[in-house]
């Protein structure tokens, strides 16, 4: 028996959240399974729950993800153009930062199931996002658009091991386009963009093993967009707090969650 109305509601507005604010989706997921022995939903919701978080950041930053598109089409065939316009520029970073991130993230497939099942390793990761966080107080305020290719490989790096659960995405790669000198602002834009290959992956990774007959399609279509409507509603919430210089202030969630995780792995090891 599949997941009731509630706790799919539970589920979307959780994914919604923790998905772009940097406290770690896989990590809030893998927790709430721990603590409350529920299933995820089956790999229909789970699917869909990602294409709720994903028409979110198109719909959030429509603007720039239409800017990139564009950019990067016209630029395959003036290459010329991914240095010379906006669009381009970003469609470059994210073609730059994928490729690391999907390298790391295969290498990585098979170990991801153990560490959800694992309180440590939660705890583990969720320390590591704090860390990261609290980082960001030190980090000069950028001016630059865009990282260089060398600085667009290592936010496809920190992407990469954001695999590991309890490491927030979007904490890793902000922080790292911050730390690299980017704007604010545009530090929040380029994570979400980089985030549309990530997310769209994950749910095509899923797709292929979904069986319509398997899972209550309505119920998880209903799941979708509660995490949508979250995800809109956390996308307004990170921009502004990332704009305003105070990314760090996340850690007042991340590390007590952490202390409590690894607090259960003492009492509760696996």
């Amino acid at each position: 028996m599949g997941p009731g109305i509630g706790e799919v509601a539970l589920l979307g507005a959780l994914q919604g959240v923790s998905e772009f604010l940097p406290i770690s989706s896989s990590g809030h997921l893998a927790l709430a399974e721990l603590l409350f022995s529920s299933p995820s939903g089956g790999l229909v919701l789970n699917t869909l729950l990602h294409v709720g978080t994903l028409l979110a950041t198109l719909v959030v930053l429509r603007q720039r993800v239409g800017l990139a598109v564009s950019g990067g089409a016209r630029s395959l065939v003036h290459p010329s153009q991914f240095r010379t316009t906006a669009g381009g520029r970003d469609a470059l970073v994210v073609l730059v930062a994928t490729l690391p991130t999907a390298l790391i993230g295969l290498g990585f497939e098979h170990s991801v199931a153990r560490w959800t099942t694992s309180p440590l390793a939660l705890g583990l990761g969720f320390v590591a996002t704090a860390a990261i966080l609290v980082s960001t107080r030190w980090a000069r305020a950028g001016q630059h658009e865009v990282p260089t290719l060398a600085g667009a490989l290592l936010i496809g790096v920190v992407q990469g091991l954001a695999v590991v659960p309890g490491v927030s995405r979007s904490g890793s790669t902000i922080a790292m386009a911050l730390w690299l000198g980017v704007r604010p602002d545009r530090a929040f834009e380029l994570s979400m963009l980089l985030s549309v290959p990530a997310v769209l992956g994950a749910a095509l990774l899923e797709a292929q093993h979904m069986h319509l007959g398997a899972d209550p399609v309505f119920v998880a279509v209903f799941g979708a967009v509660v995490a949508f409507a979250f995800g809109v509603v956390a996308l307004l919430v990170l921009r502004r707090v990332v704009v305003r210089g105070h990314f760090a202030l996340f850690a007042l969630w991340v590390l007590p969650v952490a202390i409590a995780t690894l607090a259960m792995a003492k009492a509760w090891p696996v």
